[in-house]
């Protein structure tokens, strides 16, 4: 069945590329009215986007959303991919800022504050998004595919020119209830050099190694290290499964990609919906675990999860 959060979710943080101090909250919204982001500080023009993959009109450091009026919402990335693994169908999202605040650097805090207040179950099926026959885009060495397959399966690999990284692999099935435990942590990373330039741009001004894997020509500059062995790719699974949830649904099937960003995830999800033959609409009914009543739930895996750490 469809979810929405069952009360208002409030958070609050810096922009990775603004630096500016937003509040986010995110509200429980009606049956099939899909995930809407709202300016609250635009007032003269349309303030409502959709969250969607023809709404998207910029990839180069984060993904980015935004209205005909322009009016647009950046680094929605992470929220996206903990409302897919929450299972959140329906929400409205307020902002009074242009970005989606970055937390940790991961999807863990999102993922934590929605938990606790806990999803309301909704009267209708979830609208999946089942794969029919493979899609391919390339850009040189970077490859993003979809095709069909069981369960919701995304899987990457990549491969960087620095010792801390190298080639790396990872994957999550996504009807299996493991993101949240193998995936949600994964932080963003970059390099020193490129933070610097952008910098100097204007850019990256939230970013920090509170936020951020941040690589130097030789090391990992954390004074912490790394969460896990792989955490780089599992940050790059991480946003795609952020980046392909504005699809409009859960994916049906499988995403496998060699060197993907988030300009990758979104041409293959707008090569998907050029071919009508390529995938159809399916109804889901996922099982859920209750929580205090019958309107208050969290996935079961998670429930464990949260048991486990009182």
């Amino acid at each position: 069945m469809q979810h929405t959060v069952h009360s208002i979710v409030t958070l609050s943080g810096i922009g990775l590329h603004s630096g500016a101090e937003t509040v986010l909250k995110i509200k429980p919204a009606a049956v099939s009215s899909g995930l809407r982001f709202v300016r609250v500080d635009v007032a003269d023009k349309n303030n409502v986007i959709p969250a969607r993959w023809d709404h998207v009109v910029d990839t180069r450091l984060c993904t980015v959303v935004a209205n005909q009026d322009g009016v647009s919402v950046g680094t929605i990335e992470h929220l996206m991919a903990a409302l897919s693994a929450c299972g959140v169908d329906n929400a409205d999202i307020e902002l009074d800022g242009p970005e989606v605040p970055i937390m940790d650097g991961s999807s863990e805090p999102f993922i934590e504050a929605i938990l606790a207040v806990g999803l309301k179950t909704q009267t209708a099926a979830r609208r999946g998004i089942k794969i029919l026959k493979e899609v391919t885009v390339r850009d040189g060495d970077k490859v993003a595919t979809l095709k069909p397959g069981i369960g919701s399966r995304y899987k990457i690999e990549i491969d960087f020119p620095h010792k801390e990284i190298g080639r790396q692999a990872a994957e999550v099935d996504m009807f299996a209830d493991e993101f949240i435990d193998r995936i949600s942590r994964a932080r963003t990373f970059g390099f020193l050099q490129e933070v610097n330039a952008l910098r100097a741009m204007g850019l990256a001004l939230g970013g920090s190694l509170e936020n951020a894997i941040v690589l130097d020509a030789d090391s990992i500059m954390n004074p912490e290290g790394l969460r896990t062995p792989d955490e780089f790719a599992r940050h790059k699974v991480l946003d795609a499964v952020g980046d392909l949830y504005i699809a409009g649904g859960p994916i049906v099937g499988q995403f496998e990609a060699s060197k993907p960003g988030h300009n990758m995830n979104n041409l293959v999800l707008r090569e998907l919906f050029s071919q009508p033959d390529a995938w159809t609409f399916v109804d889901l009914y996922m099982d859920h675990t209750p929580e205090k009543d019958a309107e208050i739930f969290v996935p079961s895996a998670v429930s464990e999860k949260l048991s486990a750490r009182a």
